[in-house]
């Protein structure tokens, strides 16, 4: 990804907006950003939720299905304060940089 630096914070947004909707997995999680354009593999995604949930922004539970088991995680109260404090930074953000048209 080109402007990795830069755009690392905004990888980490999407993965709280998707976990404060509902439940989150590794592979899903790199399909969704994908989509945005962002090319991560597991070993850089999965060391990001570990730290979201270090840091107590996730929450995350085993769910087994056979013989296989899949981590889901969560935001918690915290991730979601988070989400909300860098929804109004954003919009200030684009208040200042946005499209002036």
């Amino acid at each position: 990804m080109q402007h990795q630096d830069l755009l690392a914070g905004f990888v980490r947004l999407h993965v709280l907006e998707h976990a404060a909707r509902g439940e989150v997995w590794g592979t899903w999680m790199i399909e969704e950003l994908a989509r945005h354009g962002y090319q991560l593999s597991p070993g850089t995604l999965y060391p990001l939720l570990h730290a979201l949930e270090r840091r107590g922004y996730l929450t995350s539970r085993i769910e087994r299905r056979g013989k296989t088991a899949r981590k889901l995680y969560r935001a918690t109260a915290l991730g979601e304060e988070g989400l909300a404090v860098a929804r109004r930074m954003l919009a200030e953000l684009w208040d200042e940089v946005g499209e002036t048209g």
